[in-house]
């Protein structure tokens, strides 16, 4: 501020070179979602809105921030940023319809408060978790920078928040990669109840910044003029230079986390304090000041945002109410997608597994200009397992990027890259790592769809499984974790043909992928498979061997384990189907199989309780009932971690019990 700055209640104004107009609509930017707030407030009380996290007081930082955008530019906003959505205009209609958990809000009644996004607005609302939307931001950002477009993307978080490892995660490949984020972390006192100094022990969350390499700013976050122009100059600045920026806006929560929360917590002469930094009140007190703004005026702006709410809210009112129907819900999981069967040509080579994975990727980056690969070592060094060697030569390093060690930020960014049109690959360095992305797969790319009808165009390979004396931190095969998730697609190939057409196929359709790959597979199979690109669809069983005696469904390397059974016992006679897509599953093909043999015995690598082989069991019970001979059999490995040495590793999985008990269901 200069010299000449204009004080009330401890807000310093000065117009510097803001016209009267652009002064005056600041200030109505700013009373809208006041106004709005009130009312909600009221409305509140009367049981026609279930939940309200209340901005009042940090309007400012909503309206500045979003004023110095340009309206193509994505912001990801919070809570009690109700200043966004009126600044980018959104119809209030829309709003109150989304509160009110009507159809034509954002989520048709599928989530509330400002749960939601937008394309149509390039507003990309929050999850519960906080964290995630950071790293959704450094995709957005990334893309932007790929294809040269000069925007900024903002992204807000609180105080409490940046306690969360997506914001650490987040800013280090922002920093690493260079990415125009601004990430604004409005610093209001309180998470919930719990105050800053039991949140970070430092003088000012800026200074985290020094960290990461960054550039970081405090701004008053109660003064406009100081939140608009400053933020203004940065955003301009980074669509020049890209670049992160943290800025900390100092502000102050005057209401309850949500209302039932209250601010009991808070000392009285802390509210009292803040009450006076009001910025609305202030800024409207300068403006008279300077004869900018009349009461005449005033009045009729109140008098005219008031109608427009009272008119908008009398619309939503009259919407019907949802109704629930099955089919529409079932439907709006998945983006609808039009699988292109791609026929291979005549011309083969015999690979192993891990060169038609690698082949398939590639071509797959022939095919789409718009696909990125993400993850741990995975340019020069061509990836701990060699499928990429070669891939920053031909595709670059824009397009075949090594990350830090960060998988929940990565996956983030995926997301972010789908909501910016494009493709991601995120590489699992081994499937087990994922618990390290966990929430972002399972909370923001599952739901998106559902949610707000916003995909996640991305594939996460996972090479996964045992049979190579990893122990248990690199061994695993977790894909039980993700057939529970409705919004996921899960796909686990045992043989190199499927491996190519599967994984072109995963990063065609345009849901989240989860591509388990067998690590103990990837040398040890070989197939002849054709030389170019081709699809093979989802949910389409594959049946290696028919037989009368007895159905055997399986998948991943314990398809390998059946078929060593069955050529060491050829007196049985077994349709054995490898499954192929665990989600979608083919439960046509398991089926009809089944009311052909009588028997079944499903076979998996995974421990037994609560793997998919259960569900599979369950269905086969309910649907196929009359049509069994004998009880449906499960084997599976050991209820324990998976073991190092190899001894013991042998007696864990399954493989050892198979033959046994195939046996044993036969002489049932």
């Amino acid at each position: 501020m200069n010299q000449t700055a204009t004080t009330f209640s401890n807000i310093a104004y000065s117009k510097l070179d803001l016209s009267s107009d652009e002064l005056l609509n600041l200030y109505k930017r700013m009373l809208k979602p006041r106004l709005i707030e009130e009312k909600m407030l009221i409305l509140l009380r009367q049981g026609k809105v279930s939940k309200w996290f209340s901005g009042i007081g940090q309007e400012a930082i909503s309206v500045g921030v979003t004023m110095a955008l340009n309206s193509e530019e994505y912001i990801l906003p919070m809570h009690r940023n109700l200043g966004v959505f009126t600044t980018r205009d959104i119809p209030l209609y829309r709003l109150f319809s989304q509160w009110q958990g009507k159809a034509n809000g954002f989520t048709k009644g599928r989530d509330r408060s400002f749960h939601f996004g937008t394309q149509e607005f390039k507003i990309v609302g929050m999850i519960s978790h906080l964290g995630p939307q950071l790293g959704v931001a450094d995709g957005i950002a990334l893309a932007s920078k790929l294809k040269n477009k000069k925007q900024v993307t903002a992204v807000f978080t609180g105080e409490g928040g940046t306690s969360e490892g997506d914001f650490h995660e987040a800013l280090n490949v922002a920093s690493v990669w260079q990415l125009p984020v601004l990430f604004c972390v409005e610093n209001n006192g309180y998470g919930l109840s719990t105050p800053t100094n039991e949140q970070y022990n430092c003088e000012h969350i800026a200074d985290r910044a020094v960290g990461y390499g960054m550039e970081s700013h405090i701004i008053d976050g109660n003064n406009i003029i100081e939140v608009y122009t400053k933020m203004r100059e940065l955003a301009e600045s980074a669509r020049q230079n890209p670049r992160p920026i943290l800025i900390e806006f100092k502000t102050f929560r005057m209401r309850g986390h949500e209302e039932a929360s209250g601010t009991k917590y808070v000392p009285q002469d802390l509210l009292d304090m803040w009450a006076k930094k009001d910025p609305l009140e202030n800024f409207q007190a300068f403006l008279m000041s300077e004869n900018i703004l009349t009461d005449t005026q005033d009045s009729e702006w109140r008098a005219k945002i008031i109608d427009e709410i009272n008119t908008n809210l009398h619309t939503a009112f009259l919407e019907d109410d949802v109704v629930a129907d099955e089919s529409t819900e079932l439907s709006d999981v998945y983006k609808s997608y039009s699988y292109q069967d791609i026929k291979p040509n005549s011309e083969t080579a015999e690979i192993r597994l891990i060169d038609a994975i690698s082949e398939g990727l590639k071509q797959s980056m022939e095919r789409h200009d718009d696909l990125i690969i993400m993850g741990q070592d995975v340019a020069e060094y061509g990836g701990v397992f060699k499928i990429t060697d070669g891939f920053v030569d031909q595709f670059g390093k824009d397009r075949v990027r090594n990350t830090p060690i960060c998988e929940s930020a990565i996956v983030e960014v995926g997301m972010g890259l789908s909501i910016s049109g494009m493709k991601s690959v995120v590489e699992m360095q081994f499937a087990d790592f994922v618990t390290s992305g966990f929430n972002p797969i399972v909370n923001y790319l599952a739901k998106s769809h559902y949610r707000w009808n916003q995909h996640a165009d991305v594939v996460v390979r996972m090479p996964c499984g045992a049979g190579v004396a990893a122990g248990p931190f690199h061994s695993q095969t977790n894909e039980a974790w993700f057939t529970k998730t409705p919004g996921l697609k899960v796909v686990y190939p045992a043989f190199p043909y499927d491996a190519k057409g599967l994984l072109a196929t995963a990063i065609n359709d345009p849901n989240p992928v989860l591509f388990f790959e067998h690590k103990a597979l990837y040398r040890s199979i070989r197939q002849d498979v054709p030389t170019d690109y081709f699809t093979i669809p989802f949910g389409k069983a594959a049946l290696l061997r028919e037989g009368e005696d007895v159905t055997i469904i399986s998948y991943g390397a314990a398809v390998h384990w059946a078929l060593e059974t069955l050529d060491n016992n050829s007196d049985i006679k077994a349709d054995l189907i490898d499954l192929r897509t665990l989600q979608p599953l083919d439960t046509a093909a398991i089926f009809e199989s089944v009311r052909k043999t009588g028997r079944v015995i499903i076979l998996q690598e995974d421990s037994l309780f609560g793997g998919i082989a259960s569900d599979i069991s369950a269905m086969i019970m309910e649907n196929c009932f009359k049509d069994l001979d004998a009880p449906v059999k499960r084997v599976a490995s050991m209820e324990t971690p998976i073991p190092f040495i190899n001894q013991l590793e042998a007696q864990y999985l399954g493989k050892g019990k198979f033959e046994k008990a195939l046996k044993e269901l036969l002489a049932y």
